[in-house]
C-alpha cells in the first residue's frame, strides 16, 4: 500500500496596496474608492518583480480599486500567470455554474470581497489628518488610529475590522492553505494588520505598533493548523523613479 502523499505547507503572500492618491494627500481613506498614485503604481510594480517567479493557485482582494489595481499590476509581471478570472463576492454563481475545461482550470481565480476592505473610518473619511489632529488633539487621533478597540466616530476599530476579516479568512482562505496551496492576498493596512494579528497570534498590545508598508510582500509558510513555519518580508530595493522592469509580453 502506497503511503499518502505529504501535503506541503500552505504559502500565504500578503501585499498591502501601493500608495493611493489620498495616502499622498494625507487624508483618511477607509472605504472611499480612490486610485493608486503614480508612486503607488511603481510600488505595485516593484512587488510584482519581487514575486515574478511565484506560482499562485488563487488570489483574493478587496472590493476597493487600489487593492485590485495593485494585484493586477503584480500579475502583469508574474511569469506563472497568463490569464485570470474575477469572481465577485455575491455573484459567484454567475461564474462557477459551468463544468470547467482544462483551459479554464489554468486561469487564476481572483475572489473579490468587501470583507477584506480597509477599516471604515466613519466621520473621518476624506478629512486631512493634520486638520483632524488640530481639531481633536493628537492624542485622541492616535487613539483612533492605533488602538485595538477604540473606533473613530461612526467607524470601525481594528477589533471590529478583524471581526469580518478573520472569519472570511477562516472560511475561504484557510482551507486552501491547509491543502498546501499558494495564496496571494492584496488588501489594506488595517485589514492585513487584523489578519497578521490572527496568524501570528499577536496580543492587542503587540499589534498597536505593527505596520505593513505599502507594496511590501509578506510571505508565510503555514502548517495544517495554520501555525507559522516561516516568515519572509521582501523589501523593495529600486529607488524612486527608476525603471523597475519589463512586463510580460502582450
Amino acid at each position: 500500500m502506497n503511503p499518502s502523499p505529504t501535503i506541503p505547507p500552505g504559502r500565504l503572500t500578503l501585499v498591502r496596496h501601493g500608495e493611493s492618491v489620498w495616502n499622498r494627500q494625507n487624508r483618511f481613506t477607509g472605504w472611499i474608492d480612490v486610485s493608486l498614485s503614480g508612486h503607488g503604481v511603481r510600488e505595485a510594480a516593484q512587488a510584482g518583480l519581487l514575486l515574478q517567479n511565484e506560482h499562485f493557485d488563487v488570489a483574493f482582494t478587496s472590493s476597493l480599486l487600489r487593492a485590485q489595481d495593485t494585484l493586477y499590476e503584480i500579475l502583469k509581471y508574474n511569469r506563472q500567470c497568463d490569464t485570470y478570472m474575477r469572481v465577485h463576492e455575491h455573484e459567484s454563481e454567475w461564474y462557477e455554474h459551468f463544468a470547467p475545461t482544462d483551459e479554464d482550470l489554468r486561469e487564476l481565480k481572483i475572489y473579490l470581497s468587501s470583507k477584506l476592505n480597509e477599516r471604515y473610518y466613519g466621520d473621518l473619511q476624506g478629512q486631512n489628518k493634520y486638520a483632524v489632529r488640530h481639531r481633536f488633539g493628537a492624542e485622541q487621533v492616535h487613539l483612533w488610529r492605533r488602538s485595538y478597540e477604540v473606533p473613530p466616530p461612526n467607524g470601525e476599530s481594528l477589533k471590529m475590522t478583524g471581526e469580518r476579516v478573520v472569519p472570511y479568512f477562516l472560511d475561504h482562505i484557510a482551507p486552501r492553505l491547509r491543502q498546501g496551496q499558494s495564496v496571494l492576498v492584496s488588501a489594506h493596512g488595517n485589514s492585513l494588520r487584523a489578519l497578521v494579528m490572527h496568524i501570528e497570534r499577536m496580543t492587542p498590545g503587540e499589534v498597536i505598533d505593527f505596520e505593513i508598508p505599502t507594496g511590501t510582500p509578506y510571505i508565510y509558510l503555514l502548517d495544517p493548523e495554520l501555525r507559522v513555519l516561516d516568515k519572509q518580508v521582501l523589501h523593495p530595493t529600486s529607488p524612486e523613479g527608476q525603471q523597475v522592469g519589463t512586463r510580460k509580453a502582450g
